[in-house]
């Protein structure tokens, strides 16, 4: 996926367009002055905005339009068509939007609108201090929906991070492989925060905190009192347990530190062993093959990825790597490392000079068990993302909810889940009462094959593909006693939004 803005196309919508032309909830690709532009149809309404998503540049005008939003069909971020603001993650800068002239049957697209920022809140009920614990997903999409949303009071974000947030997706994928720029990794410039004023510090741990006491002591003896507290501290890689596996070639993949560390040693490295056949592990692999590495891949299941998508899906990932040049070694776990090589339990041994290891993440709870808060394989939140002391909410990998779809409490390890439960808790954090129940949402990129993942599907009976796997043009359907839990697509997008959509009646309809 390219991140070079679309070039201009359609009818310069200035010149004006007859109102015919637009049916209702129709949308019409133009430009305005040579910027790219979407016009879209509403009731009697016409609404004009930028055509290009702020997060990939996906093309907007191919998505769908839900109510006076537009959703993007590559990662579901979502606008507003009434502002252009960017209403969901994973976009988080609004679109340009233009006022519109309806005249005798004409519709024609004017002057560009100015973004009014919403005026400070001032509500004696609003926290003093709000102070965020992780500069992750979810950590910086609160820290920007607190100030988006009129907040004007102290914003402490504590990172253990040595970089500010960034976009961690895209080190397994663009940036590992060397198709991404460093310069697209990072959410904001670090200008952004001081301009918004959020003290953002970096390479800072928490602790512990203080309930009672309303303050945090970090690791250098300073403390920091709060009014509100989000803890949003993601989670760690878990670590390989066999002899070996603190060998300087032995890398995990989890932060941007992470990242370049693995670069530089695959700027040398001739055969590497990826250890977990995990979305995060085949990402790696087909990474480093586009970097001409020798890729070998080691997992413990028959078939990769077969509990979440299932023996076929699984399969013809496995076929596309395989066709790539990877060799597979599954069901069997390596053992022992060596300087130059992998030892398997089935007795093989795989030669190797880098050693990567994808096996899964932990959330990292230790801080809000010792404060005395809920734990249940996450931190336990209510619909508001709010845990049971009142005032500090938890968002992202380590928050644990009630899922309105499945019924069941669930907690999920995506990053546009992360950065809306980021966005819900903030609006929560200013009062707002608003339930977290988007429909997660997450993709993968492998070679050229994308696949996008709607839903939350950790069990099912029956699945059912529609369309053809080996043309990559299909929709899988995941059931769990005749109940549709998620949905998969390849080459689908607009199904994929579809399927959000729909998941998304099915929850208003049960309030």
């Amino acid at each position: 996926m390219s991140s070079e803005p679309a070039q201009p196309a359609g009818p310069d919508l200035r010149q004006g367009i007859p109102f015919s032309d637009l049916p209702d909830g129709g949308m019409l690709a133009g430009h305005v002055g040579g910027e790219p532009a979407l016009l879209a149809r509403r009731g009697e309404e016409i609404f004009a905005i930028g055509a290009t998503c702020t997060h990939y540049s996906g093309s907007l005008t191919e998505g769908l339009m839900v109510g006076e939003t537009v959703r993007c069909p590559w990662h579901h971020a979502c606008f507003s068509l009434r502002t252009g603001l960017a209403v969901r993650a994973p976009a988080l800068s609004p679109v340009s939007c233009w006022r519109v002239e309806h005249i005798r049957g004409t519709v024609y697209v004017r002057d560009k609108l100015e973004i009014v920022p919403r005026p400070p809140l001032t509500s004696p009920k609003l926290p003093g201090t709000v102070v965020i614990v992780g500069g992750g997903a979810a950590g910086n999409a609160a820290a920007e929906t607190l100030r988006n949303e009129g907040y004007s009071g102290a914003i402490t974000m504590v990172s253990a991070d040595e970089n500010g947030p960034y976009d961690r997706p895209n080190l397994s994928k663009g940036f590992l492989a060397g198709s991404a720029e460093a310069d697209w990794i990072p959410l904001r410039p670090l200008e952004f925060y001081k301009e918004k004023k959020i003290d953002l510090r970096l390479t800072t741990r928490v602790a512990s905190i203080d309930q009672a006491g309303r303050k945090l002591r970090l690791t250098g003896g300073s403390e920091l009192t709060f009014d509100a507290l989000l803890l949003a501290t993601g989670a760690e890689p878990i670590r390989l347990n066999i002899p070996g596996s603190d060998l300087p070639h032995v890398h995990y993949l989890r932060t941007l530190a992470d990242s370049g560390s693995l670069i530089a040693k695959v700027l040398k490295a001739r055969r590497a062993v990826v250890i977990g056949a995990s979305f995060i592990g085949l990402e790696v692999a087909a990474s480093l093959r586009a970097r001409g590495l020798e890729v070998d891949v080691v997992a413990p299941e028959a078939v990769p990825m077969e509990r979440i998508l299932g023996p076929d899906i699984g399969n013809f990932v496995r076929r596309i790597h395989t066709d790539h040049g990877v060799r597979f070694h599954l069901g069997t776990t390596a053992v022992s490392i060596t300087e130059r090589s992998v030892v398997l339990k089935n007795g093989e041994t795989i030669e190797a000079d880098l050693v990567v290891a994808g096996i899964g993440v932990r959330p990292l709870t230790s801080l809000a068990e010792e404060a005395g808060l809920t734990i249940d394989r996450g931190v336990v939140v209510d619909a508001y993302l709010e845990t049971q002391a009142p005032g500090i909410f938890a968002a992202g990998d380590i928050a644990r909810w009630p899922d309105p779809l499945t019924g069941e409490t669930i907690r999920v390890e995506h990053f546009v889940v992360a950065e809306r439960q980021g966005q819900t808790a903030a609006r929560n954090i200013l009062g707002a009462k608003e339930r977290f129940d988007a429909v997660p949402f997450f993709w993968t990129e492998q070679y050229d094959l994308q696949i996008g993942y709607v839903g939350h599907a950790e069990r099912w009976d029956k699945m059912e593909i529609l369309g053809s796997l080996a043309a990559r043009d299909c929709t899988i359907n995941f059931y769990l006693g005749g109940r549709k839990l998620a949905v998969a697509t390849l080459g689908r997008d607009l199904e994929s939004l579809e399927a959000e959509a729909a998941f998304e009646r099915v929850i208003a309809a049960a309030r």
